[in-house]
């Protein structure tokens, strides 16, 4: 008995070594990279919440970096004192109306420029891609001052649009690109007008490309300054420009500054947050075709 025991154990496979796996000095260097770049993207986001939550006192002094009473007076003083409220409805008023004009114009503009290959127009939008927008506010002051609409929603709306419209356009022709023309042309031959092949086939399959557009440009519309700062009025303000009010000649309120940043970082990144993978699946259905 105890002889056969031994011949079994002879018999049976040897367990395998564990080997040591060597570290790659690529993957060190990854690791080290990403490491590297994620704390410079999240360091200054870091910064700002804590200082947010102290006094000016303390943001000066380096000993309370880390350590120190927080307290919230700063935002106190933004949603009390500032009136930040009405400021936070019109900048979403206005993110939302130019984004949504501008998918109303754009999103047909550039499925007509993706089938029926208008080169001339696409050209046109990526010249408005590429002119700057303070290049285009002295003569918008010019002519909004001579039609009496400077500091009205309308004039905001508009000026976000200069830039959000092109963008929608931009995106969407890529993504119309991608899209298999045998489908239109199918639909067609069962009965459906070009139009209704276009708002039964293409716009229903291009929702991910209206959805990265829409993002992107309600993105914009919210952290833009310069346009608001020159054509807005005290009724319509919005948060960017809000934030400048603590900026004093002579001093600098950093603990309310910080915190009114707070107030305007937050919501976009919850939107970024909770939409990143419709943002990249719509910008990467344009990459290939069929």
């Amino acid at each position: 008995m105890t002889a056969t025991l031994e011949r079994e154990q002879q018999a049976a496979p040897m367990a395998p070594m564990h080997r040591k796996t060597k570290v790659r000095p690529y993957s060190v260097f990854r690791v080290i990279a990403l490491t590297l770049i994620v704390l410079t993207f999240i360091a200054p986001l870091v910064w700002m919440f804590l200082a947010s939550l102290k006094t000016n006192v303390d943001i000066y002094d380096s000993s309370k970096a880390f350590i120190f009473t927080p307290t919230l007076d700063n935002y106190d003083t933004v949603f009390g004192r500032a009136n930040y409220f009405q400021y936070i409805l019109n900048s979403f008023w206005i993110g939302f109306a130019s984004t949504g004009l501008s998918l109303i114009l754009g999103v047909p503009a550039a499925y007509s420029m993706s089938r029926y290959v208008m080169k001339k127009s696409a050209a046109v939008v990526l010249l408005a891609r590429i002119i700057p927008g303070v290049s285009l506010l002295v003569p918008w002051y010019i002519i909004f001052s001579n039609l009496r609409m400077v500091g009205g929603f309308e004039v905001l709306i508009l000026s976000h649009m200069f830039v959000s419209l092109p963008l929608v356009v931009y995106i969407m022709m890529s993504f119309f690109d991608s899209l298999p023309l045998e489908l239109e042309e199918q639909a067609q031959v069962d009965g459906l007008t070009p139009i209704g092949a276009f708002l039964r086939i293409s716009l229903p399959l291009s929702v991910p490309g209206i959805a990265t557009a829409a993002i992107l440009s309600f993105i914009f519309s919210w952290n833009n300054f310069m346009f608001a700062l020159v054509l807005s009025g005290a009724e319509t303000k919005t948060l960017p420009v809000a934030i400048f009010d603590f900026v004093a000649y002579a001093s600098i309120d950093w603990g309310g500054l910080m915190a009114a940043a707070v107030v305007v970082t937050v919501p976009i990144m919850v939107i970024a947050l909770f939409t990143q993978k419709y943002i990249v699946s719509g910008l990467t259905a344009g990459a290939t075709k069929g």
